[in-house]
């Protein structure tokens, strides 16, 4: 009878410790998308977070409307790409890699984000990763500033 209490318990104690921490992982892993209807790259894109394991949610979006929302959210006018991410409290900008945006929400700068400006050709969602041209994945501070905080070479 001891035992069974015991057990019960420490269950119960490691749910208490265990759930928040479960639910924090769940909320970080949904991911908001705002990209042009007619988009194939930014479809391959949502297909490769949801392959990640993020929830995935997107809203169409046109033209200007886009572009103030990402104004509006601190992305640089030069560091544009088709689509953009908010995931909690982070905004990410064109075709950032899942591993990249795991590290963002593990390391938790005080930033606005991630940003990969342009297309570049075999990043996610942009074509063959093994025939993929160099590109860098920018942290976009508060200020404005980016710098890099990843690169990927040309395969």
């Amino acid at each position: 009878m001891t035992s069974s209490r015991r057990s019960f318990l420490a269950t119960a104690a490691a749910a208490v410790v265990t759930a928040p921490q479960a639910g924090w992982a769940r909320s970080a892993d949904r991911i908001h998308v705002l990209k042009d209807a007619n988009c194939g790259c930014c479809t391959a894109w949502i297909d490769i977070l949801r392959q990640g394991g993020f929830d995935v949610t997107a809203e169409n979006s046109l033209g200007t409307r886009l572009f103030r929302f990402k104004q509006d959210n601190g992305i640089p006018r030069d560091m544009t790409s088709c689509h953009t991410a908010r995931i909690d409290g982070y905004m990410i900008e064109g075709h950032v890699p899942v591993a990249d945006i795991r590290r963002l929400l593990a390391e938790r700068p005080d930033a606005v984000g991630l940003t990969v400006p342009g297309m570049p050709y075999g990043s996610p969602g942009m074509g063959p990763e093994d025939d993929r041209d160099a590109y860098d994945v920018y942290l976009i501070r508060r200020d404005g500033s980016t710098e890099v905080f990843s690169s990927y070479d040309d395969a």
